[in-house]
């Protein structure tokens, strides 16, 4: 293997766009870096060599993984094998803990250089996890600042890179020109996220629908618009929609910033869009709901107060967090009603977006490629000494 080749390993489509990110940001310090591992379109148009597609490593949920576990291990193992073997200037493990972490200890154990991108969720639990990521990396790279602190109480080094949507976001997104694209016209906008996953929008689609519905019979000029973030997405969506034949709804596919571009108000499940939602400055309310055994598990794991990441990112709440039982259609359009028309309540939380988006706004691709810069240099594994 070339000696200045580094190796990416990211596990789906938000790591595909880390990892692109990043390869810009190596490549404009050093332009002969090479790359390969596992990474996606975004990746491979940058010139990565993945060695399998990106999809082999997405998957989510206790029953797919165990079916494909024989899969992912003899994947692991070709590649700790293949990397020992020959090896590169550097390791980086985008997300994907469970796949990445061990595949990072038995490399940085033969004194590669390993770097952890986007930290484990060891502030919500299971904080024992931080002697795992001690083993399997050199450096983590944390997307949030209170990430820190949980390193540096174990003398972890870490490194807060910023979060690279803060960089991008809004961008060219106007709410006039949103509106204009989306084919709304000058009245309230109401978005509507239930989430990127089957389960996520069985547990809060219709509830999100029936206060859309209570809503729209109180201000006939309210607009809603639906985002789906895939095609199954879309079909899951059209069949409730179809239940609800007096709803006026705009539903949209894969345009999830053009959507919350135009909204005045968003009603969101827990999650990165969340995030999203903050950077645009959109007053919002947070959902989610799981299986009565999964919530109680995840409750009796949670160690911090709240689950969404604009309220965990202020330290306090600022937006309203509906759980469980509290996802209520009466619950959410009262809510929203707020958020909508209530100007000091939305003027509120935009301030506080406002101000977690400035500390978030590090230019997180070149901090990034530094800190894997310094991390090489560190170890005296330069591809140019």
């Amino acid at each position: 293997m070339p000696h200045n080749t580094i190796v990416i390993i990211a596990g789906e489509a938000s790591g595909d766009i880390l990892g692109a990110g990043l390869m810009r940001a190596l490549l404009n310090r050093q332009p002969d870096l090479r790359f390969e591992g596992i990474g996606g379109p975004q990746m491979i148009a940058l010139g990565f060599n993945s060695l399998v597609p990106i999809d082999r490593l997405s998957v989510m949920g206790l029953v797919e993984v165990l079916g494909r576990l024989p899969e992912l291990l003899l994947l692991r193992r070709h590649l700790i094998k293949r990397y020992l073997f020959h090896p590169p200037a550097a390791v980086i493990g985008i997300d994907a803990p469970d796949f990445n972490l061990v595949l990072e200890a038995k490399l940085k154990a033969a004194n590669i250089p390993t770097l952890h991108y986007v930290s484990p969720s060891v502030w919500a639990w299971r904080e024992d996890r931080v002697f795992t990521v001690a083993k399997a990396c050199h450096r983590v790279l944390a997307l949030l600042p209170f990430e820190l602190p949980y390193y540096e109480r174990h003398q972890i080094p870490a490194t807060f890179v910023g979060h690279p949507l803060a960089d991008v976001i809004p961008g060219v997104y106007t709410q006039h020109q949103a509106k204009y694209d989306l084919l709304l016209n000058h009245g309230p906008v109401m978005a509507l996220l239930p989430g990127s996953r089957a389960m996520e929008v069985k547990q809060l689609a219709e509830d999100f629908l029936s206060a859309a519905a209570s809503l729209q019979l109180q201000y006939p000029a309210l607009q809603i618009v639906l985002a789906a973030a895939n095609e199954q997405r879309k079909q899951q969506l059209e069949a409730l929609l179809e239940l609800r034949p007096t709803l006026k709804v705009t539903l949209v596919l894969g345009q999830s910033h053009r959507v919350l571009a135009s909204a005045d108000a968003v009603l969101v499940a827990s999650g990165t869009a969340t995030l999203e939602a903050l950077l645009f400055e959109k007053p919002m309310l947070v959902c989610y709901r799981m299986s009565p055994l999964s919530y109680r598990l995840f409750k009796r794991k949670l160690k911090v107060p709240f689950v969404s990441l604009p309220n965990l990112l202020a330290g306090q709440k600022i937006v309203q967090e509906l759980l469980q039982d509290q996802v209520q259609p009466e619950v959410i359009s009262q809510a929203m009603e707020s958020l909508l028309f209530d100007e000091p309540a939305r003027l509120q939380q935009r301030g506080h977006f406002s101000t977690i988006h400035q500390q978030l706004a590090c230019d997180a691709d070149g901090t990034a490629a530094k800190a894997v810069l310094d991390v090489i240099e560190e170890q005296g594994k330069s591809p140019y000494q």
